[in-house]
Formats: structure tokens, sequence, C-alpha cells
């Protein structure tokens, strides 16, 4: 939409902020993802026909939702026309007829959290829950999603199209889970955004150490369902991807080499981020639920406090270590505590943790953990050990950066 003219800017401004608001309250009225786009198009289309003529509605996002809604109606009429009856089937009755539908403020706040539920039910395989989301609820083009994930667009347009027809043909409700299924299901919409924000944290492979496009979209998404659904579980991943994200202008250095938290500048770190981040925490922490996302949360706050990196509480750290393991024990919870206790009491104590971890067959492909294995032997003085460790390292690195990274860790030890 090119903006030739005051009403043509006021489309495109109601497109940027309430787009995805009307295709969701599109969505739960005509049923059908596809449709639903298509009205939504139809329906900014009319927008700029009609608006520069009529001028622009008191009420922009109901007239939206009015507009594609019969466009849609008409669309489908038309086409029972011509369609052979077994083809149109349901086509022609999911257009459902509501007048106030778009009127209810509550309801269609409501779409929103609906569509990323549905978005992240977990009958879908999990990559097709990451592209839909995307797709639909952050509305990336599926050009976007597959260059930030480096998958074929091709690829990516037919992940999303099996997810839209599992959702039609398995019939899955268009709703927010009731309050005894929300805990397992609320699990499954966190993992996927905390998925979206990881992989614009710490791109898993490419040119650079983070996209920060995709860390934008997934704190965008966070705070939408914090908005809608302030859980302390979402409270808490709220938080977490603030106070990591707030470091993300110390984490490169201007040609883009990876520089590690102990090295970082911290005046680079933004302090309003920290700020709200730690906030979240504080309120998170007041409902005494205690989970995942809200304990590694609380340790990135931690983090965020420390003046210096020798300032930083080791202690509490590993405190806090100790309770994540007990809500969610994984090897990699293990070894983030390992490094913890290494920083703590010393290399030798967190080796002898790594190494536990690998003799178990845990993490063995797993690049970080023969990274962190390959630094305390190196702090250790056990140089054969550690180059081997960064060479194992190095072989599962697939960012440009870390490998350049890794490389120079190598070349030191030779020295």
């Amino acid at each position: 939409m090119a903006a030739t003219d005051p009403v043509h800017e006021t489309v495109n401004a109601v497109y940027l902020s309430d787009s995805r608001r009307v295709l969701a309250t599109l969505i739960r009225l005509l049923g059908d993802f596809d449709v639903a786009e298509e009205a939504l198009h139809d329906a900014f289309r009319a927008a700029l026909e009609q608006w520069p003529r009529d001028g622009v509605p008191a009420n922009p996002r109901a007239w939206l939702v009015s507009a594609g809604r019969f466009k849609a109606i008409d669309s489908l009429r038309r086409r029972a026309r011509f369609d052979p009856l077994d083809e149109v089937g349901d086509r022609a009755n999911i257009a459902v007829v509501d007048e106030a539908a778009w009127a209810d403020e509550e309801s269609v706040e409501d779409d929103r959290l609906r569509l990323i539920f549905t978005c992240c039910h977990p009958a879908l395989a999990p990559d097709a829950q990451v592209a839909l989301t995307l797709r639909e609820v952050c509305g990336l083009t599926t050009e976007e999603i597959a260059q930030a994930y480096l998958t074929p667009a091709p690829t990516l347009a037919q992940r999303i199209v099996r997810a839209k027809a599992k959702i039609r043909d398995a019939r899955i409700p268009y709703e927010v889970p009731a309050r005894a299924d929300l805990p397992e299901r609320l699990d499954a919409v966190l993992r996927v955004i905390y998925l979206v924000f990881n992989e614009g944290y710490a791109a898993s492979s490419g040119a650079s150490v983070m996209r920060h496009d995709l860390s934008v979209e997934a704190i965008r998404l966070g705070r939408l369902l914090v908005e809608l659904l302030p859980e302390p579980e979402a409270l808490g991943l709220l938080a977490l991807m603030l106070l990591q994200d707030s470091r993300r202008a110390a984490r490169t250095s201007k040609s883009g080499e990876l520089i590690l938290l102990d090295d970082q500048d911290r005046s680079l770190w933004d302090r309003d981020q920290i700020a709200e981040g730690t906030r979240l925490v504080e309120r998170a922490l007041s409902s005494r639920r205690f989970g995942p996302y809200m304990i590694q949360a609380a340790i990135a706050g931690v983090h965020a406090q420390a003046s210096t990196a020798a300032a930083t509480d080791w202690e509490e750290i590993v405190g806090l270590y100790d309770v994540l393991l007990r809500a969610d024990s994984s090897p990699v919870i293990e070894l983030n505590r390992a490094v913890a206790v290494a920083m703590r009491d010393g290399p030798e104590p967190g080796l002898v943790l790594i190494d536990a971890i690998l003799n178990r067959g845990h993490l063995s492909d797993y690049r970080l953990a023969h990274a962190a294995r390959a630094e305390l032997c190196r702090r250790l003085g056990r140089t054969a050990e550690a180059r081997t460790s960064f060479e194992r390292a190095l072989a599962l690195a697939r960012q440009e950066p870390e490998r350049r990274f890794l490389e120079r860790r190598l070349a030191e030890l030779s020295k």
C-alpha cells in the first residue's frame, strides 16, 4: 500500500497496528485460516477504495472485520454456484453471521489469545507451531520466516499449509483452554515463544551471532501473552527475554565477533530493559508459584545486577540452579549449573560435574558442553584435553562467529 495521501497513510497505519487483531477475529468468525486471510486482504482493499470517498470510520477495526466477513460470505456464495456440491461441503456455512461479534471488545481481545493457543496446539509438530505462530500471530511473511530459519521458502510454505490442514481436518478448537488444561497448553505456547527468542538471541547457524528481528517478535509475543494472560510463568518468560536481550549491544564487537559475558562492556547493557525485567521477576516471584522460566529469569537478574563479572553472586546463582533442577531437570540445566559451580569454586569441581554429564552419554553432540569443558581444561593447564574439546565443539558449531571464536581459542593453545 503506497502512502500517497493522508487516508492511505491511515490505512497503512491501521494495517500495521491492527491487522493481526482483525485476522484473529476473522478466523473465529469464518472458521478457516485461508478464508480469513483472504477476507483480511479484501477488507483492506475495500478500505483503500471507500475510506477516501466516505471518510475513515470511527472504529476502523470493527469496520474491517465487518467488511472482511461479508466479503468472505459473498465469495463463498459465488463459489458455491460453480463448485460441485461435494467440493463445497461445509464451506458455504462457515461464515456465521454474528452482528455483535466484533463489537464485543473482550471477545475481540480474546481472539488473539485463541489464535496463539491454536497455532501452538500440541497436535502440531514443533517446527509447524513456530512457523504458524510467526506467520499468523506476528504477521511475518513466509519468505521472512524461511530466511530467519535458513529453510527453503517452499519447504516452509508447505509446513504452514500442512499445519492449517491439520487444524481443519482434526477440528482443533479455536479457543483458550479450560482452566484445568491451561498449564499443559500454556507450556507449549511458552516453549514456542522461547524457541523463537533463542533462535534470535543465539542463532543456530549463519553469519551472525543474533537475529534481532526474531528476538523482537518473541518479546512482542511475550508482551501480548502477559497482557492477555498474566500467569506467573508468562511473566517469567517475558522477564527472561528482556534481561537476556538487554545485553545485545555488548555481545558482539563492531566487526561482529562474539564477546563472552565476562568480557562484555556492561555500560552498553540496556538499563531500561533490565529495570522492566527485574520488576517482572519480582511480580512473578510474589505469586509463590515457581516455574522454570521464572527461575531462569531470576538467574538472569542476578547477572544483570552485577556491575562487573567479578561482582557476580555465584553463590546465589548456584542456589537458583539447584531450585531450577528440581523444577525442570535436564542435562543442559545441569551443564549451566556446573559452569556456575566452576565460577564459584574453581574449574576442577566444575569439570568433574561436566565430565559426569558427558560420561552418561548426555550432551555428546552439544557444542556448548564441549566448549565449556575445553575452557575449564584450559584454565587448569590441561592443554591436550582442552584442544580435543575445542576441536569437538568446533566440529559441531554452525554459526560463523562462534566458529571463529573457537578457532581463536585453539590458536591460543598453540602459543
